[in-house]
């Protein structure tokens, strides 16, 4: 007979062993300090060592603007700059880029850290649905849709008064959204809905021949606000197979306080992946931080600090393969999927 008491497993220990993949962390731009160096981003290499985060996927992040040829023009010039920088600052030892699932599942093998990348805002794209296969061919792995503000693609969740945005545009996606959207899935791209409006947010999903993925959101039900999924937003992922990946927005998390501020911490990254896991399943729940771009919480104010959300979601109940799939393996279930559509053909 053993009467030797279970081993406690330690969400240290946990997190050590889990690919630890954050899907969207802004790059400062146009003074990008290199990550390979000690900087004050909240996300460079050094950190994501000492946090143990093994893979980050950087953005090419461009603002929204006029849509007019020359802003298209500006705006798809500096996505491919940033993503072209991204790559040029990624290589050393230890590092690889990541452009597929098996690279990032075999960099992890090796004990490498996965450097990703994307772009945020199809504005860059203009008219021109080539610079989406450009893109592609620099690595991007997917493409968020809108930012802050309609482009020709889609309405934001988020209008632009100052750039003449009324409350919609196309009343969702536009024929040339519909167009990207068929393009991304050839190129095996994940389709992005962050920033989307509620109405190109559903029809993308409707459309779409792979799962779209909605990479640093929250939960309307627990935070009113227009950039958070509602509960039927999170169903229609949930039908389709999709994604909705938490993030640390502290706005996007809480109510401001008293004095219009705002405040979180991982216990309410928690809140927030409880209530998702609860309504659509833990597979189609994942995690992320928008650092650079407006994330940090209390216990993860930086990549440094990214064991301290493993152990809220550990505290909270999560084992070690939920915390697995919550990381990276529902964020990869999606990829993968994306990339046998893309092989699949039309």
């Amino acid at each position: 007979m053993n009467d030797a008491v279970p081993k406690t497993v330690d969400h240290a220990e946990i997190h050590a062993s889990t690919l630890t993949l954050d899907t969207h962390v802004d790059i400062p731009w146009p003074d990008t300090p290199d990550p390979r160096g000690t900087t004050q981003r909240n996300v460079d290499f050094a950190r994501m060592k000492a946090g143990g985060l093994r893979a980050v996927v950087f953005i090419a992040y461009t603002p929204q603007g006029p849509r007019t040829p020359e802003g298209h023009t500006t705006a798809g010039t500096r996505a491919e700059a940033m993503l072209r920088a991204i790559r040029n600052t990624a290589h050393g030892e230890g590092r690889r880029i990541v452009t597929r699932v098996a690279e990032l599942e075999a960099a992890h093998a090796a004990g490498a850290t996965g450097v990703l990348l994307a772009v945020e805002n199809g504005n860059a794209m203009g008219h021109d649905l080539s610079r989406l296969a450009l893109w592609r061919g620099l690595g991007a792995i997917y493409l968020t849709l809108t930012h802050d503000g309609h482009n020709d693609l889609a309405d934001a969740a988020r209008p632009k008064p100052e750039l003449g945005d009324g409350p919609t545009l196309h009343g969702g996606l536009s024929p040339l959204g519909r167009q990207a959207m068929e393009e991304l899935n050839r190129l095996g791209m994940l389709v992005d809905v962050s920033h989307a409006s509620r109405s190109s947010m559903m029809q993308a999903v409707e459309m779409s021949r792979a799962p779209v993925v909605a990479t640093h959101a929250c939960c309307a039900a627990l935070r009113q606000h227009p950039r958070n999924l509602d509960d039927g937003q999170l169903d229609a992922l949930r039908d389709t197979d999709g994604l909705i990946q938490i993030t640390a927005v502290p706005a996007f998390l809480r109510d401001p306080g008293p004095e219009g501020t705002y405040s979180a911490s991982v216990e309410d990254i928690a809140d927030h992946v409880d209530h998702a896991v609860r309504r659509i399943g833990l597979a189609h729940v994942g995690l992320s931080s928008d650092f650079d771009g407006g994330g940090g919480v209390t216990g993860w104010r930086h990549a440094g600090e990214t064991g301290g959300l493993t152990e809220a979601l550990h505290r909270r109940g999560y084992d070690r393969e939920a915390i697995g799939l919550l990381w990276a393996g529902n964020f990869l279930r999606v990829w993968r999927r994306a990339e046998e559509v893309a092989a699949e053909g039309f």
